[in-house]
């Protein structure tokens, strides 16, 4: 977004413009979808982060997993 506003401003440069308050709102406006954009395309990705940097399991941790899996609770 930074980008865009420093193509806007070389577009208008040495021409008189106005930002007026709506204009100022509407990038607030679009910095804050930003972030929130940004902030969902990461929460929805996380399992995926977790995996890529998490601890391997091994055929071993898998085995051991397996049986604790197949043991019935005890009422």
């Amino acid at each position: 977004m930074l980008w865009l506003t420093g193509v806007l401003f070389s577009i208008l440069e040495r021409k008189a413009f106005y930002l007026d308050p709506g204009s100022g709102s509407f990038l607030i406006q679009l910095l804050i979808a930003g972030l929130a954009a940004l902030t969902i395309a990461f929460a929805s990705q996380w399992n995926r982060i977790k995996r890529l940097f998490g601890k391997k399991k091994t055929k071993t941790d898998e085995t051991e997993d397996d049986d604790d899996d197949e043991q019935e609770p005890k009422a």
